[in-house]
């Protein structure tokens, strides 16, 4: 099965045929056909590495041993293989056929609404009415507890919340500790994820990016998870943040080749998102930044992202790379939309929300991370 494409010519050309079927032979594998008739060029793709075609197509037009009149042909093929937008992509290739061939459920809507989909947020009480954050907290790095800053702020306006909380580890933060009794640890961060609850506009969302700490058998995410979801907020999904880190090759002492109590070691981390009220979100179709390749990469949830790397540079221990940051925004948020990290640290999430032109709002308990961040708010280009 291909997809066909048909280019018709509006005037008589002169193609040296022989040419360019010699120009484009290495996609010939049954993939990538074409064939002239006398007006038109017929093209059947199947897959195609778009990157070694458009490669290919500017040596051609490049290329003295050609004529104008092939030169144009070889142009007009690939801005049709370029005006395709529907397709998958499996390694370096674009796939045009049966990429999203799946098995159907018959019903599918009719299915959910008998299930009950999200039945977990029945009788929430959100507002549908989105409100104006005070223009004293745009664009803005506040230093302080997020639980007290953010109960000043009304409800219902801000448009995505992305943080990544202290995971109570034992690292070394600036003005905080990390290594709370873990009942002491939820009950703070659950105070301050209420707010941001609270804070939220309909249709917003909210994104975690947590570790468990497995030492400590504590699964992180999962206590989270049900923590939004008994606040009614909605389940949209996880994306495995996989790191590529084998810095961790030892296994713990005692369960060496024993299945007694074997250690677990985890190359990736969790990042949790919510809905507040629904899945869709309202926004302005200009102020969509994501591309289409941008998308398709994206909406897969496996992220391979190396690690911060400039972590000494900004005094933080655990930051998250801008490379995560800027998916996430891109994905979930639009241009204009306000965008709030209740654990700014060093301040990536504000650095990169200013660089895709959303507005921001950064809060942190401690002073040094707030200078920081300030400090690359400065630095950063528009």
């Amino acid at each position: 099965m291909y997809k066909n494409i048909e280019i018709k010519f509006n005037k008589n050309y002169t193609i040296e045929k022989d040419k360019i079927f010699n120009i484009f032979n290495v996609f010939f594998d049954n993939e990538f056909i074409f064939d002239f008739t006398e007006n038109s060029v017929e093209i059947q793709i199947r897959s195609i590495d778009y990157n070694n075609l458009q490669l290919h197509v500017n040596r051609s037009l490049s290329n003295d041993a050609l004529n104008n009149d092939s030169k144009e042909i070889i142009k007009k093929i690939f801005d049709a293989v370029t005006a395709i937008k529907s397709y998958g992509l499996k390694g370096n290739k674009r796939v045009y056929v049966d990429y999203n061939k799946e098995r159907k459920v018959q019903n599918r809507k009719e299915k959910e609404n008998k299930r009950g989909q999200f039945y977990y947020t029945n009788g929430n009480d959100f507002s549908l009415k989105n409100n104006e954050l005070p223009p004293n907290y745009e664009n803005k790095i506040i230093c302080g507890d997020s639980q007290i800053i953010l109960s000043n702020l009304p409800d219902n306006c801000v448009d995505l919340v992305i943080t990544s909380p202290p995971y109570n580890f034992g690292l070394d933060y600036a003005d905080t500790n990390d290594d709370s009794h873990w009942e002491t640890y939820f009950n703070k961060l659950f105070s301050i994820f209420k707010e941001c609850i609270r804070v939220l506009k309909y249709g917003g969302r909210i994104i975690i990016n947590v570790q468990p700490l497995f030492s400590d058998y504590i699964p992180t995410h999962h206590i989270i998870g049900n923590f939004f979801t008994q606040n009614k907020m909605i389940w949209k999904g996880e994306i495995l943040w996989e790191k590529n880190n084998y810095n961790c090759k030892y296994t713990a002492w005692g369960s060496w080749k024993s299945p007694s109590n074997p250690y677990l070691k985890y190359t990736w981390e969790f990042i949790e998102i919510f809905c507040k009220g629904e899945l869709k979100k309202q926004g302005l179709h200009e102020n969509i930044d994501i591309t289409d390749e941008e998308f398709k990469k994206w909406v897969v949830g496996k992220w391979s992202i190396a690690p911060e790397r400039n972590m000494k540079e900004f005094n933080h221990p655990a930051m998250f790379p801008e490379e995560l940051v800027m998916r996430a925004i891109k994905l979930f948020s639009f241009k204009q939309d306000i965008i709030l990290d209740p654990f700014n640290g060093a301040g990536t999430t504000t650095s990169v929300a200013r660089k895709l032109e959303r507005k921001y709002l950064g809060i942190d308990i401690s002073e040094e991370y707030c200078k920081t961040a300030q400090k690359r708010i400065s630095q950063t280009l528009l």
